[in-house]
């Protein structure tokens, strides 16, 4: 696997995200990324040399993932290689990709929406992973009325922080009840949680799982699928409209090596998991095959495209977008041929939607 440092000057959390203590949060994105938006990615974020074509990609690191990863452990594909440009925060993925210093990610359909509304001339082209989505809570907090006052900790502009929006509003309440406080990584959101310096944190697995696991006493208020239903999308395989023009092939064999890493993960999990535990979740293949069946992957979200642009409405109720978009923001003709053109590979997928 081929990493790939980045400058981290001009690349600050501080810079993308504004923390917020107690009021609806609001997407400040630095001027510079406001130019980069809508480029089509920088010169070399698709090298082809000696007949493969090298694609730059940025990615998470929650189990919506897998399937990417797998894409990269597996080579599937004769002529694509995947190549992660490695960035020190969950913001700065996003803004990477805002600045067309890659031309591919897998990222919350919320933040590619946020780079969309900027100007990104960005397209979602497949699914990553469902569902997962949990808020954990401290001992005690049972209900949304007993977290007013308190804090609750996750990243800006994700699907994980639409998720307390929902809960809250769902409950008569809003951010206004509460604190919110902005974390850059995975490990150092499970960390708060842990540590007693939030009330409650909303992650992703297998994060959300080890700090249920590692806080007696803590209580999952909600897992989605009770606001949204089961099979909710968490992240999404996006790419520049540059990339789809040019590279169509290659994103193409990106996405057919994805169905083939979810076919592993369905047919053999022990192998799936076993490449993928350690190297990129840090932790046991016992807590990855836990969590696969919370957080699984679906190559397949076609049929979210309404969901995710409803969840688009609560991102401008939020703050984050000035309007909602609309089907121009999905390009799924990608996913349809290569449906076509591996029938039998789509047809054995146990999750063919999601």
């Amino acid at each position: 696997m081929t990493l790939t440092p980045i400058p981290t000057s001009g690349l600050s959390r501080r810079g993308f995200l504004r923390r917020s203590a107690g009021v609806a949060a609001v997407a400040a994105l630095p001027g510079w990324l406001l130019t980069a938006c809508g480029s089509e990615g920088s010169d070399g974020a698709v090298v082809e040399e000696g007949g493969v074509t090298t694609i730059k990609a940025t990615h998470g690191t929650g189990l919506c993932n897998l399937t990417f990863f797998l894409a990269k452990e597996k080579a599937w594909s004769d002529t694509v290689d995947l190549e992660w440009v490695v960035a020190p925060t969950n913001a700065d993925i996003v803004t990477l990709f805002g600045a067309g210093e890659v031309n591919v990610s897998l990222v919350p359909y919320t933040q590619f929406m946020t780079l969309t509304d900027k100007g990104a001339d960005l397209k979602i082209i497949a699914g990553g992973g469902v569902q997962g989505c949990i808020l954990v809570a401290q001992k005690g907090i049972t209900s949304a009325e007993q977290l007013r006052g308190k804090s609750i900790g996750t990243f800006q502009a994700d699907t994980l922080e639409v998720v307390p929006y929902n809960y809250l509003k769902e409950a008569g309440m809003s951010f206004k009840d509460v604190t919110m406080k902005y974390l850059g990584t995975s490990p150092e959101l499970a960390e708060a949680f842990l540590s007693g310096a939030v009330d409650a944190i909303s992650h992703i697995e297998p994060y959300a799982s080890q700090a249920v696991a590692g806080r007696p006493g803590a209580t999952v208020l909600t897992d989605g699928i009770d606001m949204y239903g089961a099979g909710y999308t968490d992240c999404v395989l996006a790419a520049s409209s540059g990339a789809i023009e040019e590279h169509r092939d290659a994103l193409k064999e990106v996405i057919r090596s994805m169905m083939l890493s979810q076919q592993l993960l369905e047919q053999k999990p022990d192998e799936a998991i076993a490449l993928t535990a350690q190297k990129y979740f840090k932790t046991t293949e016992a807590v990855v095959a836990k969590s696969s069946s919370i957080q699984p992957c679906v190559v397949d979200q076609k049929d979210k495209q309404q969901f995710m642009l409803d969840r688009a409405a609560d991102l401008k109720d939020m703050g984050y977008l000035g309007k909602v978009p609309g089907e121009e923001v999905f390009d799924w003709s990608l996913l349809d041929e290569v449906i076509e053109e591996n029938a039998e590979l789509y047809g054995s997928l146990e999750r063919k939607r999601a």
